[in-house]
């Protein structure tokens, strides 16, 4: 398994798995398994990609078979629910630090095709972007739908996140977690 920033060239490979596992497109019997909220378009993976270095990929061979976004909260600032995470940071304490603009990311979303979750894809992808973003932002911040179980339990039990607080968007009820950047990613077997 090859893990690594994604290049322009990547993007319609991720573009594909994103379909298979967004929620608008996603088969019936595989949302019980995790699901992906946020939706892309190429332009915007595009500028991912160049302005922030912020889509890593797992490869196995030559199939792309998971991403993880990460990003400042710059990037992210034109989605709706983006800027009510952003105008909530100067009233969200997390590792005794009051969140900022300055001090925090946003980490987020990642999509595993089913096939490879439960492997170690999961703590190496997230310690492959956690090492890219660790050397620009002390704190890790990301949501998730409180009915993505699975999600939840991926990131709070086998990575660590910590919830911060839970919050409401568009009749959607999510939780906020954290993680310190400074800290390696449990389970993961990429040497930094």
């Amino acid at each position: 398994m090859e893990y690594r920033n994604a290049g322009l060239s990547d993007i319609p490979a991720v573009s594909l798995l994103q379909k298979k596992y967004h929620i608008s497109t996603i088969n019936e019997e595989d949302k019980p398994d995790g699901f992906v909220t946020t939706l892309f378009s190429e332009s915007q993976f595009k500028e991912l990609i160049e302005k922030e270095n912020g889509l890593a990929i797992a490869c196995d061979g030559d199939s792309v078979v998971a991403y993880a976004m990460a990003a400042s909260w710059e990037f992210w600032a034109t989605w709706p629910l983006f800027q009510k995470m952003i105008n909530d940071l100067p009233d969200t304490k997390y590792l005794n630090t009051v969140l900022s603009v300055e001090n925090s990311y946003q980490y987020g979303p990642v999509c595993i095709d089913k096939e490879y979750r439960g492997t170690d894809v999961l703590p190496n992808i997230f310690e492959f972007s956690r090492l890219q973003m660790k050397k620009r932002f002390p704190i890790l911040i990301t949501f998730i739908n409180q009915i993505n179980h699975r999600s939840y339990h991926a990131h709070s039990v086998k990575l660590g996140l910590e919830v911060i607080k839970t919050f409401d968007f568009n009749g959607n009820h999510y939780y906020e977690l954290g993680y310190d950047t400074a800290k390696r990613t449990k389970g993961s077997n990429i040497i930094e």
